[in-house]
């Protein structure tokens, strides 16, 4: 009898790629505060999390240092949706989700310094080409002019924030396993957002009900299955490997942006999208002598 095969990390990335580039369309559907969109988001994701987590472990925790490591890398993803989702409010869907994914530049220089990971001559050259595509979509789609420079400058910082993010992620989830790592640091970062959101004086609702619909889509859907497939595959494939195939979700967000909302993108914007595209083939593309 055959043993059965699980899908291979580049497909479970590309699954995480497609949920993530929905992200945005949720968000800017949602008729409620940036900072109470990102703690929606977390705590619908770890309501789920937490009790599966629980029935599974039978009660054992991880231990406290790795529960300060989930913490820890739940703060940075805290900071991530709180600076990107508040971006979306200030620029466009495109401008706001090509400067987030601003990752590879970051994680490169991080995965070396912190991890030991040297990235390799493809993955660099992908890197470059699938950055510069990101920089022809964000140049080609306009960027307003009212509160554009707030927009990037917190798009950017959601990008530093994500990859820490990751980094962490690389280091210790694969010792803790997917499912552990995530409930820790989805309910690190809910709680964080939650006491964020409380501080700020936002309250919890009442907001319209198709609200409400949108944010246990962007829970469900982003979070659940995109988050947590990129974590799956930080486990098997390199940090600055995956940061550059999630450079995949601003074109699919580009695209769900001018179907759903209306904001069409130019000839650059097309051009750019199969620069990242390209990019990603170099970095993720199988090796030679490879499985």
């Amino acid at each position: 009898m055959s043993r059965r095969r699980l899908p291979g990390p580049a497909l479970v990335l590309g699954v995480g790629v497609a949920a993530l580039s929905t992200a945005s369309l949720w968000v800017r559907l949602c008729d409620a505060p940036s900072l109470v969109i990102a703690a929606y988001r977390l705590a619908l994701a770890s309501a789920v999390l937490v009790p599966v987590e629980l029935a599974r472990s039978r009660g054992n925790a991880p231990q406290l240092r790795d529960l300060g490591w989930c913490a820890l890398s739940g703060a940075f993803l805290a900071v991530h949706f709180a600076t990107w989702i508040s971006s979306l409010a200030y620029t466009s869907v495109a401008v706001s989700s090509v400067l987030v994914n601003t990752t590879p530049l970051f994680v490169a220089a991080l995965s070396w310094a912190v991890l030991g990971e040297r990235p390799e001559r493809r993955t660099a050259w992908g890197a470059a080409v699938a950055t510069a595509g990101a920089g022809v979509i964000g140049w080609g789609s306009g960027t307003p002019a009212s509160g554009s420079l707030a927009g990037a400058a917190l798009a950017l910082a959601g990008a530093a924030a994500m990859s820490a993010y990751l980094v962490l992620g690389r280091r210790v989830g694969p010792g803790l396993g997917t499912r552990t790592y995530v409930t820790w640091t989805y309910g690190s970062a809910a709680v964080l957002l939650v006491a964020a959101a409380t501080v700020a004086g936002l309250p919890p609702g009442p907001y319209p009900r198709a609200t409400y619909g949108y944010l246990l889509l962007l829970a469900l859907v982003p979070q659940l299955v995109g988050h947590t497939a990129i974590n799956w595959a930080l486990g098997r494939m390199g940090a600055a490997t995956v940061a550059v195939v999630v450079l995949g979700e601003p074109v699919g967000a580009t695209a769900l942006a001018a179907l759903f909302l209306g904001e069409t993108p130019s000839t650059a914007v097309v051009a750019g999208g199969g620069l990242v595209l390209a990019g990603i083939w170099l970095a993720a593309g199988r090796r030679p002598g490879r499985p």
